[in-house]
């Protein structure tokens, strides 16, 4: 039996522009948000490469550039550039009353 997604607000919408990133953390769990062309993705929020904080990272386009040692992501599946087998964990994210939540089991 799959166990049911809880969805948690993290951010208002309203806080989230276009580009931005920021870190939240529903349940302790370290997640950051990004929004490209209108739309919000949550992802984990530490590189695989010695934890370095994403959320401190340069955005570019979809691309996600690690702050420590430019490793880049892209946000919308999580992959690693230089290694397909390679993906972040992404999260569904929904906006309800102006709020974004996102969605975990």
């Amino acid at each position: 039996m799959m166990a049911e997604k809880v969805w948690i607000p993290v951010l208002d919408d309203g806080e989230m522009h276009e580009g931005n990133l920021a870190a939240v953390y529903p349940l302790g769990i370290n997640i950051v948000l990004a929004r490209f062309m209108g739309k919000v993705y949550a992802f984990e929020g530490k590189c695989f490469h010695m934890g370095c904080p994403l959320a401190s990272g340069t955005l570019d386009g979809a691309i996600l550039t690690c702050p420590c040692h430019d490793w880049r992501f892209n946000i919308q599946t999580g992959e690693f550039l230089d290694a397909a087998e390679l993906r972040l964990s992404t999260y569904p994210i929904r906006t309800e009353n102006g709020k974004l939540l996102v969605g975990l089991t």
